[in-house]
């Protein structure tokens, strides 16, 4: 590799006649930028051979090696081109290292306007020069570097959740979406070797909030409600540890639309498999719940009853707040024997409305 040094000298060499300079300075040659400088007579300046300025009248132009023998033969250094700083390749380098190493030592990724300032230039002239420096983008530099920091944290064996979160990432659905470009493979795969099963999921909205879906290559698996999508996107991790779980893709989006459609009229039903996923005794529960009909309810104590369990009226409770499948499996439907609405796991509110919806289409 050629050295900075070795790279100017070899720059002076191939412009070292006035004659070679001239034709450098007309065609504006990046490459005689360092290698001389020139003066202009009539403006009393010194510019770089790569100044933007208009071409001055080859008499009045004079050339020299350095812009001290520039300086000293009383010329001053131009404003346009600031021929008594470093090169602007030089600068435009140190101005892209900075924002490096603001990206790398920030918690979280920077903003574009952020790094902008950090290099000393306007947003779109930072996201330009930064790309052809680099060959990425801002972003694209930040994931990398925040993808590496993930892989660190799995290789010391942390969990994934708390890999992606402490590397720096807001959002662990984006992450998940293309974990496989940046560890080889998905979080999880790259902690336990590839154990588990491969589990695709995405977010969406609905008529209830955020509705997160996801589905095994058995069938859906979960169907979680809430405001927050991140939280719904740790909320999986969390019930599948084991699993690769894989961002959907544009296919999956029907599957979701389906699940939309669903939220927006429970009693419809979801016309598809479920892999459902629980001990003996809450598959029993949930199969009960799905046997409730639309806009009807059932006490805690009648699940029991119909699952031959009278006096597991707690443990029926506790399977209905380990439902992973929203209102495909309808735990919306079980009351408390007053018939007055009791906890949901995604919020009392959005039993009430499931319910209201389902009475409303009969």
């Amino acid at each position: 590799m050629v050295s900075a040094t070795e790279h100017a000298d070899r720059n002076a060499a191939a412009f070292a006649h006035d004659d070679d300079r001239w034709g450098a300075l007309v065609r504006r040659d990046p490459e005689a930028d360092g290698a001389f400088y020139y003066s202009v007579r009539t403006t009393g300046v010194y510019c770089r051979p790569v100044c933007p300025a208009r071409l001055a009248r080859r008499e009045n132009v004079r050339f020299y090696t350095t812009r001290g023998e520039a300086e000293r033969a009383g010329f001053r250094p131009c404003k346009r081109c600031r021929p008594d700083e470093a090169p602007l390749a030089e600068r435009q380098a140190e101005a892209v290292a900075r924002a490096c190493r603001a990206i790398e030592d920030a918690d979280g990724p920077p903003s574009l306007d952020a790094l902008a300032e950090v290099a000393g230039m306007s947003r779109y002239h930072f996201h330009r020069v930064f790309k052809a420096l680099t060959g990425v983008t801002p972003k694209g530099y930040a994931d990398a570097r925040r993808a590496g920091r993930v892989r660190d944290e799995l290789a010391r064996g942390e969990g994934v959740t708390r890999a992606i979160y402490g590397a720096g990432f807001q959002s662990s659905g984006r992450f998940y979406e293309s974990s496989a470009g940046r560890l080889g493979m998905t979080p999880t795969a790259f902690r336990d070797g590839g154990a588990g099963a491969s589990i695709r999921f995405a977010v969406g909205e609905c008529a209830l909030g955020s509705v997160l879906v996801a589905a095994s290559e058995k069938g859906v698996c979960a169907v979680l409600l809430g405001d927050d999508p991140d939280a719904l996107a740790r909320d999986l991790q969390d019930r599948f540890p084991k699993a690769q779980l894989i961002g959907g893709d544009a296919a999956f989006e029907r599957l979701v639309a389906e699940v939309v459609g669903l939220v927006a009229n429970p009693g419809g039903g979801l016309d598809l498999p479920l892999d459902v996923r629980g001990t003996a005794f809450q598959q029993r529960v949930w199969e009960a719940l799905r046997a409730i009909p639309a806009g009807s309810t059932a006490t805690y104590a009648e699940v029991a009853e119909r699952i031959g369990r009278p006096k597991a009226v707690r443990a029926v409770a506790r399977a209905c707040g380990a439902n992973p499948i929203a209102v495909a499996i309808p735990c919306h439907r079980v009351v408390r024997t007053d018939g007055s609405l009791s906890g949901y796991r995604w919020g009392v509110e959005r039993k009430a409305e499931l319910l209201r919806r389902e009475r409303g289409a009969r």
